[in-house]
C-alpha cells in the first residue's frame, strides 16, 4: 500500500478549476448579516477571537478546508492533498467598515472580496468578518472554490459552523496531523495506472446496464433522447441581449429580501413549484430590464441555466460537485405574470419527463473517461444563470450572535453577466444578484425590477398586500 494520501478531483470538479481565468474566478459565497448579541465587545466592535477559535475547532468535520491542490505532471488534472503548513490566520480574516457602516457599503465591500481569485497554493476558501455595521450588527464574509462544494453540499454544511441554538461552548481544536502528499512521480506513476485500467471499468459499467434491462437502460435510452433535445440549444443559440458578452475583472452585488410565506402562497394558487415561481418572477423582472432597454422581449429567445441537485442518499455532506443542470426558455414575451408561470411550469414539467438534468450527468460521467470542453458545449446555450436553494427555517446562530439575513453570490461564466441566487431562510426568500460591473452597473435597478415582479405576480395570483 502506497504510503501517501490523496484524493483525485472528479472531472466536473476539475472543470470548475480549467473554467477560471483572471475575469471569471469560480468560487461561490455569500454576505451572511448577524446580530452582534453575545458577540459584541463594550467597544462597539466584535469578538473576533471567539469567532476564529470557534470555527477551528471545527475544521475537523471539513477536511477539504485543510487540504489544497497538486497537479498530475504533464496534465491538467489536480488532486487534494493535505496543507502541511496549514494557517488559520490566513483563511479568517478581520476587518471593519467606516461607523455607522451602510448596507451600501458592506456590498461594495463584499463586491471586492468576490472578484479577486483564491489563492491555488493554499486551501481554497476564505472568510471575512466586518464589523462597523449600523444597528449592533455585523457580518461575514465567504467564499469557497467551486471544485470545493457545490451549493446543496454548502447548505448541509450550515450545522458544522452554526447552531440552533444562541447557547454554545469553545471546545479545543483537534489536533491537525497531515497525511504524506505524494511526490510528482508518484502521481505520474498511479495516473498511468488509472489510465491503463479504464476500459476494464468501462466494461464493468456496461455490464451493470446489462444486468438490469428494464431499469438503466430504459433511463438511459431516455437520457440520450434528452441529450438529442439539449443539442437544439446548441444549433439554435440564445438571443445576444445587454445582460451578455465579455465579462471584465470587476463586480457589483446587489439583493433584496421576500417573505418565504408569500411564495408558497403563490405556489399554492398558481399549482406550480417554487422554484417555477422563482423563475416567474425573474422573467418579470429580465422582460421589463429589457424593454428599459429598447429590446424587444418578444422576439427574443433568453434562456437560463438552473442547477438540479443529483445527491444521493448518504451523500449529503459528500464534499465536491453533486449537480446536474437544466436549460429553461423563460417567457419574457409574455406580458401576463400568470401566464408567464404557466408557461415555465409546463417546461419544468416537461424536462422532469425528458430527463435532461440526468442526460447532463451522462456527459459529466464521460468527461471522467475523455476530455470533454463542457463550457464550450453549452456556450451559447444560456443568457444567465439562477439558483434556488432551500434553507433552515429557524433561527441560526454564530457563537450566540443571530444570523438575520443570508445573501449568496455566485461565479459569472464566460458571456453571462448576471447570476442570480436565491436562499430561503427563516421565513425569508433572500435573493442575491451577482453582476458584471461594466455591462451591469445599473444591477440595482433589476433587484427593484424583481421586487415588482413579485408584487405584480402576488397580486395576479389573489394574495392581498402588503406582500
Amino acid at each position: 500500500m502506497a504510503h501517501y494520501k490523496y484524493e483525485r478531483l472528479s472531472a466536473q470538479d476539475n472543470d470548475f478549476l480549467r473554467w477560471e481565468s483572471e475575469n471569471l474566478p469560480m468560487h461561490g459565497g455569500g454576505i451572511v448579516v448577524f446580530d452582534a448579541g453575545a458577540l459584541a465587545r463594550p467597544d462597539g466592535g466584535i469578538d473576533f477571537p471567539t469567532i476564529k477559535r470557534g470555527i477551528e475547532s471545527s475544521l475537523h468535520k471539513v477536511p477539504r478546508y485543510r487540504q489544497k491542490l497538486a497537479w498530475i505532471p504533464g496534465t491538467d488534472r489536480a488532486v487534494w492533498i493535505d496543507d502541511a503548513t496549514f494557517n488559520i490566520d490566513y483563511h479568517i480574516r478581520h476587518t471593519a467598515l467606516p461607523r455607522p457602516g451602510s448596507e451600501a457599503q458592506l456590498k461594495q465591500l463584499g463586491a471586492r472580496i468576490a472578484e479577486r481569485r483564491l489563492d491555488r497554493l493554499r486551501p481554497l476558501w476564505e472568510l471575512w468578518v466586518v464589523e462597523g455595521l449600523e444597528d449592533g450588527r455585523f457580518a461575514t464574509i465567504w467564499k469557497t472554490h467551486h471544485c470545493v462544494m457545490d451549493g446543496m453540499g454548502g447548505m448541509d454544511l450550515l450545522p458544522t459552523l452554526l447552531s440552533t441554538s444562541p447557547d454554545y461552548t469553545l471546545s479545543e481544536p483537534h489536533r491537525f496531523i497531515p497525511r504524506p502528499a505524494p511526490t510528482e512521480d508518484e502521481l505520474r506513476r498511479d495516473d498511468r495506472l488509472r489510465r491503463a485500467t479504464l476500459p476494464l471499468r468501462a466494461l464493468g459499467g456496461l455490464g451493470s446496464l446489462l444486468r438490469d434491462p428494464e431499469g438503466s437502460v430504459g433511463e438511459l435510452g431516455e437520457s440520450l433522447v434528452a441529450l438529442g433535445k439539449m443539442a437544439r440549444f446548441k444549433a439554435v443559440p440564445s438571443s445576444d441581449t445587454p445582460l451578455n458578452g465579455p465579462v471584465g475583472p470587476h463586480r457589483v452585488l446587489e439583493w433584496l429580501s421576500t417573505s418565504l410565506s408569500d411564495v408558497k402562497e403563490i405556489r399554492k394558487a398558481l399549482e406550480c413549484s417554487v422554484n417555477d415561481v422563482v423563475l416567474g418572477i425573474v422573467t418579470g423582472a429580465v422582460r421589463e430590464f429589457l424593454i428599459q432597454r429598447q429590446a424587444r422581449p418578444d422576439e427574443l429567445e433568453f434562456r437560463v441555466a438552473t442547477p438540479v441537485n443529483v445527491r444521493r442518499e448518504g451523500e449529503e455532506r459528500e464534499p465536491g460537485n453533486r449537480v446536474s443542470s437544466w436549460i429553461v426558455p423563460l417567457p419574457i414575451g409574455l406580458d401576463d405574470p400568470l401566464e408567464r408561470v404557466a408557461a415555465i411550469r409546463s417546461t419544468t414539467q416537461e424536462l422532469k419527463e425528458s430527463h435532461q438534468a440526468a442526460a447532463v450527468e451522462i456527459v459529466e460521467a464521460l468527461n471522467e473517461w475523455i476530455p470533454i470542453d463542457l463550457q464550450a458545449m453549452s456556450r451559447g446555450t444560456q443568457n444567465a444563470y439562477v439558483t434556488n436553494l432551500p434553507g433552515p427555517q429557524a433561527p441560526l446562530y454564530l457563537f450566540g450572535a443571530e444570523l438575520l439575513e443570508p445573501y449568496l453570490f455566485t461565479p459569472l461564466l464566460e458571456n453571462l453577466g448576471l447570476a442570480v441566487g436565491v436562499l430561503s431562510y427563516n421565513g425569508r426568500f433572500c435573493w442575491g444578484l451577482t453582476a458584471d460591473y461594466d455591462r451591469l452597473p445599473d444591477v440595482a435597478e433589476l433587484a427593484s425590477l424583481l421586487r415588482s415582479s413579485f408584487e405584480d405576480l402576488a397580486q395576479a395570483a389573489g394574495l392581498r398586500a402588503p406582500f
